[in-house]
């Protein structure tokens, strides 16, 4: 395959053995020379995963956040000989052990950080890639839900390029006028496994249920997310983050068939739409390859084959969550981290089968209520101070 490219782009990827980061692996492996991954980094739950990672594309720096150097050398050790190499011709990566490993490596020389890290903890490793100076190829959506005044403050223009099928979209479609000519953007929503139940539908759901999204094979609590529309609500506060469209110009609409990713509306009564067939491969490579594309990075849609496609409003009443997130979003400071840190305390009572389906958001709703958004200071340690005393009030609440 001929690349554009002159030189490899030398990449850090933050939590390798994930979901987004087995796909973006997926992407780097089927294009040899187009990119070079200079470190990785994962929490250590699969450190045979991560060391045939590190095998596969010869880093030179690992990063662990809750595991020892010693059990990777030997699983590292171990994988060099089933592969045919003796252990004392396979050079071990510099290994970083701890919970700022991945900030370390975020920090290192390189042409962009892929942040796919889960959680919170991916924000310290965000900033420590906008100090650097490196392209932000972000997935980790707490980035900016939990700091995204912090995160605001370092990035440049253009340094941040978003990899959410839907925000990917948006960025997409924005390359098709100014920013002064946008009138709106259209997020879309699958509508999860309960789109069309009322709420009285929804009272006796099962975690069962609420796991078995139509679409998308994903984490239990973004699947709970998707099933009660609080991940849509995240998404518009990213967005409003993210291109600086204040919240009364951000709508979300219902697309079942999940090929349109999102909509930008122009002033002229024009909407351009990014259209694929779900797979975040395309987003990923995108955000690798920026301002270039990948060849064949996901297949593309069938042109040949008759569909059609539905375009449905939200019922805010049976999904109230999406509002709140809105709310929290708007409030600023940090609200939003208090939303999402009571919100993930709320789904995992849930999943335990401590809280009924539809008490998520109005548990989350009365920490924010007690919240006071002037009272944590807006620095990395004062918003996560903010995050634990959220996720105490939602454990107390709920009984955990």
């Amino acid at each position: 395959m001929t690349s554009a490219f002159h030189e490899p782009r030398d990449i850090v990827l933050l939590g390798s053995t994930g979901s987004i980061g087995t796909q973006a692996i997926d992407v780097i492996m089927r294009n040899p020379g187009r990119f070079r991954v200079v470190a990785i980094s994962a929490g250590g739950g699969d450190l045979g995963l991560l060391a045939r990672q590190a095998l596969d594309l010869e880093v030179g720096h690992v990063g662990i956040a809750a595991g020892d150097a010693e059990d990777f050398r030997a699983a590292f050790q171990a994988e060099a000989v089933r592969r045919g190499k003796s252990p004392a011709g396979s050079s071990v990566p510099e290994i970083v052990c701890g919970p700022d490993a991945s900030g370390q490596l975020a920090a290192l020389p390189c042409d962009a950080v892929l942040n796919g890290i889960t959680g919170s903890v991916g924000l310290a490793p965000t900033l420590a890639a906008l100090q650097a100076g490196s392209r932000l190829i972000l997935a980790n959506k707490e980035s900016l839900i939990v700091g995204g005044p912090l995160v605001k403050k370092l990035a440049a223009p253009g340094q941040i390029i978003p990899v959410d099928s839907e925000h990917s979209a948006i960025f997409q479609c924005l390359q098709g006028g100014r920013a002064e000519e946008v009138r709106r953007l259209v997020v879309t929503a699958s509508g999860g496994p309960f789109r069309g139940r009322t709420t009285a539908e929804m009272a006796g759901v099962t975690p069962e249920q609420a796991l078995a999204h139509p679409v998308w094979n994903m984490g239990p609590v973004i699947t709970v997310n998707c099933a009660n529309l609080v991940n849509k609500g995240l998404e518009v506060i990213e967005a409003h983050l993210l291109f600086d469209i204040p919240f009364d110009r951000i709508e979300v609409v219902v697309h079942p068939q999940v090929m349109v990713h999102s909509m930008v509306e122009f002033h002229d009564g024009s909407t351009l739409a990014q259209v694929a067939p779900p797979d975040i491969r395309m987003a990923l490579a995108l955000g690798m390859s920026w301002p270039e594309r990948v060849r064949d990075a996901a297949p593309a849609c069938d042109w040949t084959t008759a569909s059609t496609w539905e375009f449905l409003p939200v019922d805010h009443d049976a999904f109230p969550g999406l509002r709140l997130a809105c709310a929290a979003g708007e409030a600023g400071g940090t609200t939003p981290a208090v939303f999402n840190a009571a919100n993930e305390e709320c789904v995992a009572a849930f999943l335990a089968g401590r809280l009924p389906f539809l008490q998520i958001t109005d548990t989350v709703e009365r920490v924010m209520s007690e919240h006071d958004p002037l009272a944590g200071a807006m620095t990395l340690e004062g918003v996560l101070a903010t995050e634990a005393w959220a996720r105490r009030r939602a454990r107390e609440l709920t009984g955990s």
